[in-house]
């Protein structure tokens, strides 16, 4: 199956400041913490084969396979996307839009709690903002490699924090507050993120809104963003409306349930429309630089 790792790429990092996820035009590097040490991975496409790179001081044994395990998920390289590209043609705008960026996979973050953190960062604020703030807890919180590069924090390295200790970031005192709460409580053994993978999105939504500071919107951006769900496309989402509605060029604005109604002759592709229609967005806004002129047609890791 087709993988373009450019288009992927920028599914995740959404935006050019990202400092998380970093990307030159050819290589997509990120730190991870593996066994409370940075390790720094780098990708790059070579035609039909990824070459993957793993680098830090003293690594730990298990740094090759937890970061082709994380890599898996933030890139989404082992993804089946074979009934969806059976199913496109035969709806021509879906298909049209999937052939323009066909080989884009759907990347997830390395984490549940990534995820998590993410939807309540961008709660009532531009994607743009959202990000600025991400970068500001990566570098104030995330164990750092080299100069200038760092870690996502993981629930242990915010965990101990106060809520003041993240206001100077931006962060308004109850997100600040939601963020600590839920590190605290994986922490402690009372909140399993990553176990949610064995629900169903309804029992994934009933939990998640069950959380302090989480709603609607940032349940379906978790199971999307945070668990791979790919049937879901989160329907409160301001951004990803507007996408829709240029897509389809609707005159009306839509509202949750028109979007579940839209969207209901591709269903079980929602999340997939929603990663093409980000990434058309970002080409439209010539965010994307160096696009292969033609698709990747395979992959090897």
């Amino acid at each position: 199956m087709p993988f373009r790792l450019d288009l992927t790429v920028w599914a995740l990092r959404r935006r050019s400041m990202n400092a998380v996820d970093l990307w030159d035009g050819e290589t997509y590097r990120r730190v991870l913490a593996v066994d409370d040490k940075p390790v720094l991975v780098a990708v790059t496409q070579q035609v039909t084969v990824l070459d993957i790179t793993v680098t830090g001081e003293d690594l730990p044994p298990t740094a090759e396979q937890a970061a082709r395990f994380a890599l898996d998920r933030l890139l989404g390289i082992s993804l089946d996307l074979s009934e969806f590209y059976e199913f496109t043609p035969r709806h021509a705008r879906l298909n049209q839009l999937a052939m323009r960026f066909r080989g884009l996979k759907p990347p997830r973050f390395a984490t549940v709690f990534e995820g998590l953190v993410n939807g309540i960062t961008c709660q009532q604020l531009s994607l743009t903002v959202g990000i600025i703030f991400l970068n500001r807890i990566a570098e104030r919180c995330g164990l750092a490699f080299g100069l200038g590069m760092y870690a996502f924090p993981r629930p242990e390295d915010l965990a101990h924090l106060d809520s003041k200790d993240l206001r100077p970031l931006g962060y308004s005192g109850s997100k600040a507050r939601a963020i600590i709460e839920v590190a605290r409580a994986i922490v402690e053994g009372r909140l399993d993120l990553e176990g949610l993978v064995q629900l169903d999105n309804q029992q994934c939504v009933e939990r998640l809104v069950a959380i302090r500071g989480v709603g609607r919107w940032t349940a379906e951006y978790v199971l999307l963003r945070g668990l791979g769900r790919t049937t879901v496309f989160p329907g409160d989402d301001v951004g990803a409306r507007n996408n829709l509605e240029r897509w389809l060029r609707l005159r009306n604005g839509l509202d949750y349930e028109r979007v579940q109604k839209v969207l209901h002759k591709w269903e079980g592709y929602g999340g997939l429309i929603f990663l093409h229609l980000l990434v058309k967005s970002l080409d439209e806004a010539g965010s994307l630089d160096r696009l292969l002129s033609q698709p990747i047609t395979g992959r090897s890791v």
